[in-house]
């Protein structure tokens, strides 16, 4: 990619994160460090989304090289070589559609690189200068290194033609992204306003195993969403609650769930026989019963804190509703809107764990008295 491509590239990204920038530096509001970690959080949010619409559309090679597409900064100046493929394959992988898709996606990626990479130099400007808790630089230089080694997932998923272990881990990493924002977020929202006693700390303590077992489960979950939705077997099994007619359909576990090997493809070579789609959703689709049975009790015991009862009831909300569009994606044979509202319900969870972790930690190791004074001066976002 030539240099002058590249800059333009870049600029893009740099627009993208102004918009947010200018929105956090013309607040009214005092704390524009902690607007700053919050607007990056609803932002990563969106991407995961946008992620999965990409994915979901089969525009992860709407342009097939990475950065830009066919060494340009945007689809209209590609338009030409996008037009090629389309002629040549009109259903391929590329088209103008999916070209515009993957590059809005890399856009919004390169914009949050851009917001986290400002929200990194703030923490450590205002730390050597102020020394207060809030600006701890710690943290926001792993999120600046984490988002690094996501871009570096994301050139990967193109250059290695949307091989499963590296999408799927793609999506881990994104998910990891947000926790580690809010987890951020919520941080700083504790140095503003320190929350009241949230209960009795011996039931804190009961529930903090609950809440990080929530996290765990959460995850392998998440694992296993992304394998089904990067090797296509969303509707391996064709009906709900049996499999294709069966509780235990024909499945072939081995060619399944072997990680390193191409798209639709063996660790050989040859492809994937059906049998091998079929066990990647079926262990989904039943994983995500003890999902369901380890956040909902964890939930149900979080209920009972008073300090925790809204965090614990959105988590019941989401939980259901994740439930519910993905039975509904399989009845209704695999519909956009319902997938990505699936998508977005993951992401969801992940906001509303991460959450109810922080604030069982932050009773239990409360942060120092002599670190509770306002966090972020007026004049720094």
């Amino acid at each position: 990619m030539q240099a002058s491509h590249l800059a333009q590239l870049l600029i893009h990204g740099l627009l993208v994160a102004c918009i947010p920038l200018s929105m956090v530096w013309m607040s009214a509001d005092p704390f524009k460090y902690r607007k700053l970690v919050w607007i990056i959080a609803f932002f990563t949010f969106d991407l995961i989304v946008f992620g999965g619409f990409t994915r979901l559309t089969d525009s992860g090679l709407g342009c097939p090289d990475w950065p830009g597409c066919y060494g340009l900064a945007n689809p209209f100046l590609a338009h030409e070589h996008i037009a090629a493929a389309e002629e040549l394959m009109p259903t391929g992988p590329v088209t103008v559609a999916k070209a515009w898709i993957e590059m809005i996606h890399r856009y919004l990626a390169m914009g949050i690189g851009v917001l986290i990479m400002a929200l990194m130099i703030t923490s450590w400007v205002q730390w050597r200068r102020t020394g207060l808790r809030a600006f701890q630089p710690l943290l926001p230089t792993v999120l600046f290194l984490w988002v690094c080694v996501q871009g570096a997932f994301g050139a990967w998923t193109v250059t290695l033609k949307l091989q499963p272990v590296i999408v799927t881990l793609h999506l881990l990493f994104g998910v990891t992204l947000l926790a580690l924002v809010v987890w951020l977020g919520g941080r700083e929202d504790n140095l503003l306003k320190p929350q009241p006693p949230l209960g009795d700390t011996a039931v804190l303590r009961r529930l903090r195993p609950l809440a990080w077992l929530s996290a765990a489960v959460l995850l392998l979950q998440l694992a296993l969403g992304g394998w089904v939705s990067t090797n296509y077997a969303t509707l391996a099994c064709s009906d709900f609650p049996l499999c294709n007619g069966q509780v235990f359909p024909e499945m072939d576990f081995e060619h399944g769930f072997t990680l390193w090997r191409e798209l639709g493809k063996t660790a050989a070579g040859h492809y994937l026989p059906f049998s091998a789609l079929t066990a990647i959703h079926w262990v989904h689709r039943n994983f995500a019963a003890v999902v369901v049975l380890v956040l909902g009790y964890t939930a149900w015991r979080a209920w009972r804190v008073p300090g925790l009862h809204k965090t614990a009831r959105n988590l019941v909300l989401v939980l259901a509703a994740q439930a519910i569009t993905g039975i509904a994606t399989v009845f209704f044979s695999f519909p956009l809107a319902l997938a990505v509202l699936h998508n977005a319900g993951a992401a969801g969870l992940v906001l509303l764990v991460t959450m109810l972790n922080y604030k069982v930690q932050y009773q239990l190791d409360p942060v120092p008295q002599g670190a509770r004074r306002s966090p972020v001066p007026a004049s720094h976002p």
